[in-house]
């Protein structure tokens, strides 16, 4: 979701790096290169509502090692987290970072080189952060190689969006239980792209006892069911049933509430599941294909959120998911057919630059809502933009899964 970069979220985390301007104003100068303290460099970050959201930082630059951020949100409604990137790819992000939090630290063990840091919602939401000293290693060997070590670094960003789901969920379950409907409503806003990143990494899960076939265990259905494909049997559970009663009938009921712990519940046991997943390059190329089909038929026909209208804060985590599937294979790919690569990660761009014309820091989930009048004028230019970018990346699974 940067500009002419990624789209954000959100997902890996063993650690946080955050840059931006000083909260004293556009003009101040940033202070030199971070001090090192305890054997690593030391940077202090606060987020602040000032000009209607500010990310500031005490340096931009730190020599090449340990780095430690710690983070401080005063009052910086809009700002629920921040990133570090390299190659776009996600290094380091830290999420639900609420006003009013005890500050969070983080250790990063960076080479040196060039980074970027995003933090949505603030102005700017973009900078560079510079690290001096020796440089990262650059990944080598094989093909074969380079991609094994992306399904790797994947597998750590899916298991880690799904621990901030966790964190969310439960948010949004402890606003419901106070019967706080704006608090839940925002709380709603916060959760749903964690799902939408990885959703195609989970569908298959069934709770014990249970097969594919049977929706009563099926994590996915439990979770994300949306109510045009209700099964009789088991009901409408999970995050759309509980949108409906946030955004239609606007009420918290005793039913809301036993939806918000059964949620809480089946987050868990997905938690449970996921590091149990080993990934083939092709199903990181498949489920990137499979995020952008999810627009298609479920973000742009505004299907998604029928009732909070959110489908354009779903259909940014769809991108970010399949674009960060994309990124892990790049350096095997970069081999495999360079000339594609950059095709798909031009249309990445190109995508990434049209949402971010639709972000609003003061609405829920910091995009427009998704209303029926702009479904009309803007649905076709969005569905062609994600078919521009379908089509070659529909062709790295072979790609990769057929690479020497």
């Amino acid at each position: 979701m940067q500009p002419n970069d990624r789209l954000c979220p959100r997902g890996l985390s063993a650690g946080l790096a955050v840059v931006v301007l000083l909260a004293q104003g556009a003009g101040a100068a940033q202070a030199a290169t971070a001090p090192v303290a305890n054997g690593a460099a030391q940077v202090a970050i606060t987020l602040s509502g000032e000009d209607g959201g500010r990310c500031a930082v005490s340096h931009t630059e730190a020599k090449a090692g340990p780095v430690t951020f710690t983070v401080s949100n005063t009052g910086a409604t809009g700002i629920t987290e921040v990133e570090l990137m390299r190659d776009n790819r996600i290094l380091g992000e830290k999420e639900n970072l609420a006003p009013g939090l005890p500050p969070v630290s983080f250790t990063l063990t960076l080479g040196g080189g060039d980074y970027k840091v995003y933090c949505p919602g603030a102005t700017p939401e973009t900078v560079a952060f510079k690290v001096t000293g020796a440089a990262a290693a650059q990944p080598t060997g094989t093909i074969g190689a380079l991609l094994l070590e992306g399904t790797k670094g994947y597998a750590q960003y899916v298991d880690t969006t799904v621990d901030g789901m966790v964190v969310a969920v439960d948010r949004l379950a402890a606003a419901i239980n106070a019967g706080d409907l704006d608090a839940a409503q925002k709380a709603y806003a916060q959760a749903r792209p964690f799902y939408e990143r990885i959703e195609s990494d989970v569908e298959g899960f069934v709770l014990p006892g249970h097969d594919a076939t049977d929706n009563a265990g099926n994590l996915d259905y439990l979770i994300d069911m949306r109510e045009s494909n209700l099964d009789p049997a088991v009901g409408w559970r999970g995050l759309h049933a509980i949108e409906r009663d946030l955004f239609q009938t606007r009420a918290i009921t005793d039913d809301t509430r036993a939806l918000a712990t059964e949620l809480q519940t089946n987050v868990g046991h997905l938690d449970r599941l996921v590091p149990t997943l080993d990934y083939k390059p092709e199903d990181l190329a498949n489920g990137a294909a499979g995020l952008m089909e999810e627009v298609q038929s479920g973000k742009i026909s505004g299907e998604e959120e029928a009732f909070s209208h959110l489908d354009l804060v779903d259909f940014a985590a769809n991108v970010e998911g399949a674009q960060q599937a994309f990124a892990f294979l790049t350096p095997g790919m970069e081999k495999i057919d360079p000339a594609l690569t950059k095709q798909v990660q031009d249309q990445f761009d190109r995508v990434t630059k049209m949402l971010d014309s639709y972000r609003d820091p003061n609405a829920l989930g910091g995009f427009r809502p998704y209303t029926p009048e702009l479904r009309a004028s803007d649905a076709v230019t969005l569905s062609k933009a994600i078919q521009a970018l379908q089509e070659p990346l529909s062709r790295i699974a072979e790609k990769v899964a057929t690479a020497g």
